[in-house]
C-alpha cells in the first residue's frame, strides 16, 4: 500500500542576519544533511589550521554546531528530481536571490560550495556574471568541495566549472582525470568516511536489525519507505528468525514523514524502532536502502543488502536520459561490480525485494560485502586526515 505522506513544509528564506563579526572570511553553503556532515568536519579542520577564521554558512544543525554562523538550515529544502524542484521553484528562486542580496551586503572573502550543485553551480555562475568572484575581476574566491558527478551525468559543465571557479576537491580519485582537459585545479582529497578519525554508523552483526534507510528527502521518503515496510513485513512473515528493523533518521522532520507513514501499518509498528543518525553504532545483519551517500557508508560496513530507487516518473525518464553510468550505487560503480543489487522504479517490488533481504541474511553475503568493503576503502583514503582542510586553507 504506498502512502502519501504531508510535506511539512518549505522553511521561509526571510533575510539573512548580518555577520557576527566586522568581516566574514569564509561562506560554506551545504545543502542536504551528508553536505552539512562534510562541512562541519571540514570545518573543524581548519579551525586546527586557521583557528581566527570568520565563517558563516547556509548548511544545517552540524555546521553550526562546528563554529560557523547559520544563516539559514539549507537541509530542510532539499529535493530531488526535475518535477520537485518545479514544484518548489518560487522558494528556491526567493532563497537563491536572499543569499545573492546577503553575499553583495557583507561581501564575504571566500565561498566554500560543498555538493549540491542544482543549487550551487547556479549561485557560483551567478557571482561570475555580476563580477564579484576572482576569476571574473572581483575579490571573492570560490571553491568547491566534493565536485559535481560530472563522470555521471551533464558532462560538459565542467568547461563553466572551469571558467568561474577557483579549484575543486573531488573524493574518488578517478574524477581527477575527468578535468583533464579543462585548466581547473582539481585535486583528490580523500573520501571523508575513510579519514581515520571517522566512525561509522553502522557495524555487521549476524543478529542484528534489518536496517531500513529510506533517504533524507521527504519526498524520496515518502516514495521508498512504504516499499520498504512492506517489503521487511513479507520476509518477516517467511522467517524463521524473529526479525526487528531499525529506522536511521537524519532529522526532526524527516522523523515526523517516517512516523506518518508507519502509522499506516499498525501490525509492523512493535517491529520497527526509529533511531537518529547520531552517536551510537547501529548494529544490522541486513539492509534496504535508497541510493544516496548512506549507502556508500553502509558498504564500507560490510552490510549485506540491496538498494531502491524511485522518482517521479517524469523527473526518472528525463534523468535516465542524461545519466551515463550503469548503476545509481556508489560501491558498485567503484568496485565495477554489483556489491549491492539494485532495484530501480517498477524494479522495487516487496516480493522482490523480501527475497533479496532474506538472502542477504545469509553467511556468504556478509562475507562478499566485507571483502567489498576492503576493496572499496582501499580506493577512497585519503593520504592524510587534514587533507580536505589543508586544500581550502591554501585559497583563504
Amino acid at each position: 500500500m504506498a502512502v502519501d505522506s504531508p510535506d511539512f513544509g518549505f522553511p521561509e528564506p526571510r533575510c539573512f542576519p548580518a555577520p557576527l563579526s566586522s568581516s566574514t572570511d569564509l561562506l560554506i553553503i551545504a545543502g542536504e544533511h551528508s553536505g552539512d556532515e562534510h562541512a562541519s568536519k571540514l570545518l573543524l579542520d581548519l579551525y586546527k589550521i586557521r583557528p581566527e577564521l570568520s565563517v558563516a554558512c547556509l548548511g544545517g544543525e552540524r555546521l553550526g554546531n562546528a563554529g560557523a554562523q547559520l544563516l539559514y538550515d539549507l537541509t530542510q529544502v532539499s529535493v530531488v528530481g526535475f518535477v520537485e524542484v518545479i514544484k518548489h521553484y518560487n522558494s528556491f528562486k526567493k532563497l537563491f536571490n536572499e543569499t545573492l542580496d546577503w553575499i553583495e551586503r557583507y561581501q564575504p572573502k571566500h565561498i566554500c560550495f560543498v555538493d549540491y550543485p542544482g543549487f550551487n553551480l547556479r549561485l557560483a555562475k551567478e557571482l561570475y556574471k555580476r563580477g564579484w568572484s576572482r576569476k571574473a575581476g572581483g575579490t571573492i574566491g570560490l571553491s568547491y568541495y566534493i565536485g559535481p558527478q560530472v563522470w555521471a551525468w551533464k558532462a560538459k559543465r565542467r568547461f563553466n566549472m572551469a571558467r568561474i571557479l577557483d579549484q575543486v576537491g573531488v573524493i574518488f580519485p578517478f574524477e581527477v582525470d575527468c578535468y583533464n582537459d579543462t585548466d581547473l585545479h582539481v585535486e583528490f582529497v580523500g573520501h571523508p568516511f575513510a579519514r581515520e578519525d571517522y566512525k561509522h554508523p553502522f557495524k555487521f552483526d549476524a543478529n542484528g536489525a534489518i536496517l531500513l534507510l529510506p533517504g533524507s528527502r521527504v519526498g524520496a521518503v515518502n516514495r521508498i519507505f512504504p516499499v520498504l515496510l512492506e517489503s521487511f513485513a513479507i520476509a518477516k512473515s517467511t522467517s524463521r528468525d524473529e526479525l526487528r528493523a531499525s529506522v536511521i533518521y537524519p532529522s526532526i522532520r524527516i522523523l515526523r514523514t517516517l512516523q506518518h507513514i508507519l502509522s499506516r501499518y499498525p501490525e509492523l509498528e512493535p517491529f520497527v524502532e526509529f533511531k537518529q543518525n547520531h552517536g551510537e553504532q547501529q548494529s544490522a545483519r541486513a539492509v534496504l536502502m535508497s541510493s544516496g551517500t548512506m549507502s556508500l557508508a553502509v558498504a564500507l560496513c560490510g552490510i549485506p543488502g540491496a538498494i531502491i530507487y524511485r522518482l517521479n516518473w517524469l523527473s526518472y525518464w528525463i534523468g535516465r536520459s542524461l545519466i551515463r553510468v550503469e548503476s545509481i550505487g556508489i560501491s558498485n560503480l567503484l568496485l565495477k561490480r554489483v556489491l549491492h543489487p539494485e532495484y530501480v522504479q517498477g524494479a522495487a517490488k516487496p516480493t522482490v525485494l523480501a527475497k533479496q533481504l532474506l538472502l542477504s541474511c545469509e553467511q556468504n553475503a556478509s562475507s562478499q560485502a566485507s571483502e567489498g568493503a576492503d576493496e572499496i576503502m582501499d580506493l577512497i583514503k585519503p593520504d592524510s586526515s587534514l587533507l580536505v582542510a589543508e586544500w581550502l586553507a591554501k585559497e583563504l
